[in-house]
């Protein structure tokens, strides 16, 4: 994500955490807007640095997406990888 780097594993934990976010029963639920990786134990370390920044959850949502297609090699998956779409 710009000039920030992370392992694809590491964005697979995110978008598992983020699901499991976004699954929760709706009453329950606190809205997204609020809901923060950051705030999750099982956060991988190397997003520590993100939870910093102002512009975490845009960071974490474009992580998020980069992953969310199945059918997605792992290579065009890789945020460094130019023309794979």
């Amino acid at each position: 994500d710009g000039d920030l780097k992370f392992s694809l594993e590491s964005v697979k934990k995110l978008k598992e955490l983020m699901d499991e976010n976004r699954h929760v029963n709706p009453r329950m639920v606190v809205s997204m807007a609020s809901y923060s990786p950051c705030d999750e134990k099982s956060l991988p370390e190397e997003f520590q640095p993100v939870c910093k920044r102002e512009d975490a959850s845009m960071i974490f949502e474009r992580l998020n997406l980069a992953v969310r297609n199945a059918d997605l090699c792992e290579i065009c998956a890789n945020a460094a990888c130019a023309g794979c779409f």
